[in-house]
């Protein structure tokens, strides 16, 4: 996701495009393209939502004749699954929603979205499909994902909040709401409005510490370009296990920029490098990132590289020296000889 400055912070030095200038609308697709993997994922969510919506039907003595019930139920490949009719008008919606989100055709799309508003206007996921497919300019998409937020707060009601805060993704129904509350951050972000897209950053991490949705690699690097270098610490310390390539390059920056060259921090970032060593081709523009990112994420490939390097570029360019550091580690023998032994596949494609 690329993060643009608008207004508020004239004075900050904007960093240039980097290795691509790229489109607002690079990962939107076509009007009339296929359903994308997105589309995939939630139509597997739907499947829960139905899953859900067939246990609360059903009466079990124990825990383990539910557990056995489900698991017939997923054995069965879905053939056991019968039709169960939402029971509010916000179930409803949504089940018109997950119908808009396989449509191939854009104003099927909206023209779907706007009637599950019709059918309830607490349908986040409807706000959603808008701010994504029919706002002018990043305020009026803003504006939706805001509405969006609200709808959900509505669907949800306070006492939800209250008692289910760790929980929420693995809790269906609080996903519009996750998805509408990442977008208006996002949308925040876009309009220099930087505070208030941080702590709602924080908040969709208190919802979900677990992070289903990438939230925190987000908040790293609006953290890092905001020189909140010891909340990013504290952030990158939560997370402390991951060996992503976006999670281990912040470590290496955020260690130059808090103790400076070290044997430690050199250190960190042949870690970086060897557990990606595409990143530096697309950090020192040495190659360029497509027009339109991959759709797939091969951990430890090219695609992790570019769609790190597309978020994180301006956080290296504005760290007084980085990019001379990256340049000369990387070109050290012993970086050379670490990546000529790594005989590791890459891992798996992530959507």
């Amino acid at each position: 996701m690329t993060h643009k400055k608008h207004r508020k912070g004239a004075d900050k030095q904007k960093a240039p495009a980097g290795p691509a200038a790229k489109g607002p609308a690079a990962a939107a697709g076509t009007p009339d393209s296929p359903p994308s993997l997105l589309s995939a994922a939630r139509s597997a969510e739907e499947a829960m939502a139905a899953i859900r919506r067939l246990m609360e039907g059903q009466e079990f003595a124990s825990i383990e004749e539910a557990n056995e019930f489900l698991e017939n139920l997923l054995a069965s490949g879905g053939e056991m699954l019968p039709s169960v009719a939402p029971a509010t008008d916000v179930e409803r919606a949504q089940d018109v929603m997950y119908e808009a989100w396989g449509a191939n055709n854009r104003k099927k799309r909206i023209d779907l979205a706007k009637y599950a508003l019709e059918i309830s206007p607490d349908c986040a996921d409807a706000y959603v499909l808008l701010a994504q497919e029919t706002a002018k300019n990043p305020y009026e998409r803003a504006r939706l994902y805001e509405q969006g937020v609200q709808a959900g707060e509505r669907a949800l009601g306070k006492e939800f909040f209250d008692e289910e805060a760790g929980n929420f993704w693995g809790l269906i129904e609080t996903r519009p709401y996750m998805r509408a509350r990442l977008g208006l951050a996002s949308a925040l972000w876009g309009i220099a409005e930087r505070r208030a897209a941080i702590e709602h950053a924080y908040e969709l991490l208190r919802l979900n510490p677990g992070d289903n949705q990438g939230v925190r690699y987000v908040l790293l690097e609006w953290l890092l370009a905001e020189g909140r270098n010891d909340e990013a610490g504290a952030l990158l310390e939560s997370y402390e296990d991951d060996a992503s390539a976006g999670w281990m390059y912040a470590r290496a920056i955020h260690g130059l920029r808090t103790e400076g060259r070290s044997a430690r921090v050199d250190e960190l970032l042949r870690e970086a490098l060897e557990e990606n060593p595409h990143v530096p081709s697309y950090l020192l523009s040495e190659k360029a990132i497509p027009e339109q990112l991959p759709a797939t994420v091969q951990l430890g490939g090219e695609s992790e590289a570019m769609e790190y390097v597309e978020a994180g570029y301006g956080t290296w360019y504005f760290t007084p020296g980085a990019l001379e550091w990256l340049r000369e580690v990387w070109g050290s023998e012993g970086v050379r000889s670490r990546r000529a032994t790594r005989d590791r596949p890459t891992g798996p494609a992530m959507p």
